[in-house]
């Protein structure tokens, strides 16, 4: 037998472990465990330590006969030998065997069974198994009596590796073997690596079966109107994606088959930080008994959440089941998009809260993924820096993502989708002059858009970025329309949007081979 399949052996037959605890059980396992506290809300509340956010650095992928030829390989996609995989699989199987007790689960990836993966989540911490529990796909009993996992996660948050002798970078190590079909844990108590990790194999093993795997949201209105939000953390899919009149497929990743788009998780990750039942009633009203609350300070007494506290982090989390949405598609499937919105928050200020792109504009902006990353959502990160991820998911992309472009401009084609770009950043002055903009305001073009009204209606176009700006928008002041208007001085406006378009065509220059009509989709403004 191999090591691998010693290795999953042993910890399949430990008799510490706990598998498939129901969710009370594993509230109760965390609290006795002292690994987390009950809050006002029902939700148990865990910190995770330094780790508040993901560590790129410190995620690799084995590179080995399976992957070497079909990975993008770079600063993404790291790779790391299978010796040193083998070798911390070992170490870290030997490390929970010790445990007083670890805690697995059986659960699946995605809604369409006919693209689905079925895994086995083995956790060192209860409340780290709770979170898998209500962000993948729940089983049923019936199911479970014939489940036969495919993919293995092992995260053994507390066993801290040693960069000079396992080969990776830090204490904290993330590595993917898609040859052995296992994800490995270890050094970090962030949730979120967890759900990313399956996302990353999702987005390796699903373009190989035509299907395009797509970090957005999704929902779906009463006339199978489906639409797509795509974009980084702390752009606004969960919370636009979250709307009463719609149903829910999905807050974050989605696949899109010939069948249509399906949800590839069971549960949603949404970003707490000034969380308020007023303007997000759906999240707010989500945290509940079963939920699990990331780094959220509580008030020592009351245990009342206090959402706006960012003491540990502005990445504050709660990971919840999707049957927590009242409004929800079920089974989480639906047809073809009619609509995708690509979500930016632009720290610069100068991009249009939404503008209307053509077929090579939205190749053009969906290769480049621009966005400013928010504080919090990686190590290292303490204030908005603009970045640019390809097809808005770089991270989480083993494949080269003019794969994943080039299979989206294919649906976009097939499907006559209409594509949006949204600004949920900042207006009247970049990150610390102008403000975050108006949420509400921001639903009203979304909605807008998704129910058609802006196919049609008069525009103007945009001197430097040569974007469709529509000039009136239901229950949206005009002047917000056009980010030129809202800046109150017009000179420092010109100089920022003209950094920004160079910056685009920078960032651009590494997709040499795409066609000329794409690449002159970007800004109309370039340097001299």
């Amino acid at each position: 037998m191999s090591i691998v399949k010693q290795s999953v052996s042993k910890l399949s037959e430990l008799p510490n472990l706990q598998d498939n605890l129901s969710t009370p059980q594993l509230v109760e396992r965390a609290l006795s465990r002292k690994e987390g506290v009950l809050s006002s809300m029902g939700a148990i509340k865990s910190t995770t330590g330094k780790y508040t956010g993901r560590s790129p650095k410190d995620r690799f992928i084995v590179k080995d006969e399976v992957s070497e030829n079909l990975v993008e390989w770079g600063k993404i996609n790291k790779p790391i030998e299978e010796k040193y995989f083998l070798s911390l699989l070992e170490k870290v199987v030997n490390y929970l065997e010790k445990k007083d007790e670890i805690f697995s689960l059986n659960g699946d990836a995605g809604a369409d069974k006919s693209y689905q993966l079925p895994i086995k989540v083995y956790n060192e911490y209860a409340w780290q198994n709770l979170f898998a529990k209500q962000m993948f796909i729940r089983p049923t009993e019936e199911e479970l009596e014939t489940h036969e996992p495919e993919f293995t996660v092992i995260s053994a948050p507390s066993y801290k590796a040693d960069p000079k002798v396992d080969g990776i970078n830090s204490e904290a190590f993330v590595l993917i073997s898609f040859k052995h079909r296992i994800v490995l844990i270890g050094g970090t108590e962030y949730a979120g690596e967890i759900k990313k990790s399956i996302f990353s194999t999702m987005n390796f093993l699903l373009p190989q079966k035509d299907v395009l795997s797509m970090h957005c949201s999704a929902n779906v209105g009463e006339n199978d109107d489906v639409a797509l939000f795509f974009g980084l953390s702390g752009t606004g899919k969960t919370t636009l994606s979250a709307d009463s009149d719609r149903k829910l497929i999905g807050d974050d990743e989605h696949g899109w088959s010939p069948n249509g788009v399906f949800n590839i998780e069971g549960g949603c990750y949404a970003k707490c930080i000034n969380l308020s039942q007023e303007k997000e009633p759906e999240i707010y009203n989500a945290i509940r008994f079963g939920a699990v609350l990331e780094n959220v300070i509580l008030d020592e007494d009351s245990r009342i959440p206090d959402f706006d506290d960012t003491s540990l982090t502005e990445n504050t989390r709660v990971a919840y089941p999707i049957e927590h949405i009242e409004n929800i598609k079920e089974p989480s499937m639906a047809g073809h998009p009619k609509t995708i919105v690509f979500l930016t928050a632009d720290a610069s200020g100068v991009l249009p809260p939404i503008s209307r792109l053509t077929k090579e504009q939205a190749m053009y902006h969906f290769l480049s993924g621009y966005t400013s990353k928010l504080a919090g959502t990686e190590r290292g990160i303490t204030e908005p820096q603009a970045t640019f991820s390809a097809c808005f998911g770089e991270p989480f992309l083993p494949l080269a993502p003019a794969q994943y472009a080039e299979m989206l401009g294919e649906k976009i084609d097939k499907h006559d989708a209409k594509v949006f770009l949204v600004n949920t950043g900042w207006t009247g002055g970049k990150y610390g002059v102008g403000e975050r903009m108006n949420l509400p305001y921001t639903r009203a073009m979304v909605r807008a858009a998704i129910r058609g009204e802006l196919n049609d209606v008069t525009t103007v176009k945009d001197g430097i970025f040569g974007l469709e700006i529509p000039t009136h928008i239901t229950d949206v002041p005009d002047d917000v329309l056009i980010p030129r208007n809202t800046w109150e001085n017009k000179d420092a406006y010109d100089k920022t949007a003209k950094e920004l378009a160079v910056k685009f065509h920078e960032n651009f220059k590494k997709f040499s081979h795409v066609s000329d009509e794409i690449t002159n989709a970007g800004p109309l403004y370039r340097a001299k």
